[in-house]
């Protein structure tokens, strides 16, 4: 597959400044399915043209491919990746052209701000939406378009067209943008990637948009197609779009669904939608400790109320604490934990695991006559939504060190369109269970829902010092798992979730909470959530903290 850019400005070989690449040397860049090799056709004063050439192994490329790959059926032994540009040579060109991307030339920094008159050239390239859609997609962005369709046969042309376009792209533009104009709409136009689609697809997009795909008309289009009609990703990235201007997510969805492409259909699109919503937590937690590891701030930021009135705790500079809403699910279905038979606190009979526990904190809650409860490591806002439902809680919190997770909470919960009464009572925010945080206070009890456990053993102290030193509500409910319990799980081998720093035994549970008790001035005691079994306990174990009077 081929990409040609060319241009006219004097002297045109300034072209070879911008893309980082000497106009008389050929240069080859490995990628993990072939090699992408840069060269110039032409190379004069008054034209200059950068080729980039991507040669895909097929051996390498058939053994990587997926399900979810656009004409699954036949694409392990006939398919056009080799030859048409896609994810494929949108992944070369990042690569390849990172610096020039990026808007950076060293040796002549007044090039990158420049608009040059340029020529893009792609001999083949699938367009699903036909050259019509080429024409949505890069007219807005001010290229004059040329989609020229490609029959299947020359020799029977009763046999119509195919799906691919010859593209020519011309216009002014800085290099940068135009690079990245192509980064995105090239997936976007074949309606598919080669790789798995990972919640950090959303930053990339976001970089990779900045400066225009706010604008577009087809932002919506753009934003479902790249990111592979995940929904999960698709509705964070629309928030994230929405926060640059005035408009609500909703205003930024296609405005009609599109048939999927060939090859995937609404079972297999169902089926990774879990997967990604589990990655999503997995992806955001990492990339918030990932600062601490180098003595960065690694507070993220957020359009829900941004943490800025934490301090950091001097033992600990940051802790992944995940989402509550990862964390319920931890219990593997096939297991008896996926429904059991009795429980504390009233709860009822064959209830997921996730679900009784939620239940046995909330009759608890009631039990103590808490009027005010925040959720500490909130996550989707199942909690919340449950607090929200029942008046007597006149007052509900709910933080979590996820931003992305605020945002599908936000989304959950409806807060657009949120009764004011009801909005009243809630506040979400972000935040982090190891920094000191003023909005943490003022709560009758507060609740850590499968939460520790995700805490590494060090930082522990810190969460101590902040829940029970900091904001002292008068009640403090944690549950976590107990892997005495884990042996009654078939097919469970190590922890309960791939992130547990830890589980406790009911001994050990008991050692931490009656010794954080006796530091901080509560008095703790013990409730079992799910079948108690008579040999290895219940699957959760809940401690219920209440302040000392006197303290």
């Amino acid at each position: 597959m081929l990409l040609t850019i060319t241009t006219t400005a004097r002297p045109a070989t300034d072209l070879g400044f911008l893309l980082h690449k000497h106009p008389e040397r050929v240069q080859e860049f490995g990628q993990s399915f072939g090699t992408a090799t840069v060269f110039y056709p032409e190379a004069g004063g008054e034209r200059c043209t950068a080729a980039l050439m991507l040669e895909v192994d097929p051996i390498a490329l058939a053994r990587s491919r997926g399900k979810g790959s656009p004409d699954f059926s036949l694409s392990q032994y006939v398919n056009d990746r080799p030859y048409a540009a896609s994810s494929l040579l949108a992944v070369a060109l990042a690569d390849v052209f990172r610096t020039a991307r990026a808007g950076r030339c060293g040796a002549r920094p007044e090039l990158p701000g420049t608009a040059l008159p340029l020529e893009l050239r792609l001999p083949a390239l699938p367009c699903r939406g036909g050259p019509d859609l080429a024409r949505r997609l890069f007219e807005p962005l001010g290229w004059e378009v040329a989609a020229q369709p490609i029959v299947l046969d020359a020799g029977f042309p009763e046999w119509g067209e195919s799906r691919y376009v010859r593209l020519t792209l011309s216009g002014s533009a800085r290099l940068a943008d135009a690079l990245n104009h192509l980064y995105v709409l090239l997936p976007v136009l074949d309606d598919g990637k080669h790789y798995w689609i990972a919640p950090d697809e959303v930053d990339k997009l976001i970089r990779a948009g900045e400066g225009w795909l706010h604008g577009h008309p087809e932002r919506g289009l753009i934003t479902r197609r790249y990111l592979g009609r995940r929904s999960t990703l698709t509705r964070t990235a629309l928030a994230r779009l929405a926060e640059l201007g005035d408009e609500t997510e909703e205003q930024l969805e296609p405005a009609v669904e599109e048939d999927a492409p060939a090859g995937i259909n609404a079972a297999d699109e169902a089926a990774t939608e879990a997967a990604t919503e589990a990655a999503t937590e997995a992806a955001t937690e990492a990339a918030t400790e990932a600062p601490a590891a180098e003595g960065r701030d690694a507070r993220p930021q957020t359009g829900v109320d941004a943490a800025q009135d934490a301090v950091p705790e001097e033992s600990a500079a940051q802790d992944a604490v995940p989402a509550e809403g990862a964390a319920q699910d931890d219990v593997p279905q096939e297991g008896p934990g996926a429904e059991e038979p009795g429980g504390a606190g009233g709860v009822p009979k064959g209830r997921p695991l996730s679900a009784r526990r939620r239940e046995a904190v909330l009759a608890r809650l009631e039990q103590l006559g808490a009027a005010s409860v925040i959720d500490l490591g909130c996550g989707h806002g199942e909690l919340v939504g449950a607090l929200l439902a029942r008046p007597r809680f006149a007052k509900v919190g709910g933080m979590d060190v996820s931003s992305m997770a605020l945002t599908i909470a936000a989304r959950k919960l409806r807060l657009d369109r949120m009764p004011d009464s009801r909005r009243a009572r809630l506040t979400l925010f972000q935040g982090a269970l190891t920094y000191t945080d003023k909005r943490l206070s003022g709560y009758d009890a507060a609740v850590l829902m499968e939460v520790i456990e995700h805490v590494d053993p060090p930082r522990l102290a810190a969460l101590e010092r902040v829940v029970f030193a900091h904001a002292r509500p008068a009640h403090v409910l944690v549950t976590t798992p107990n892997i005495e319990h884990n042996v009654r799980y078939e097919f469970l081998t190590g922890l309960r979730h791939p992130d547990h720093r830890f589980e406790w035994t009911r001994a050990e549970f008991a050692a931490w909470a009656t010794r954080v008790a006796g530091e901080h001035g509560y008095q703790v005691g013990f409730e079992p959530v799910g079948d108690d079994d008579p040999e290895v306990g219940p699957p959760t174990q809940m401690g219920v903290f209440t302040r000392d009077q006197r303290s």
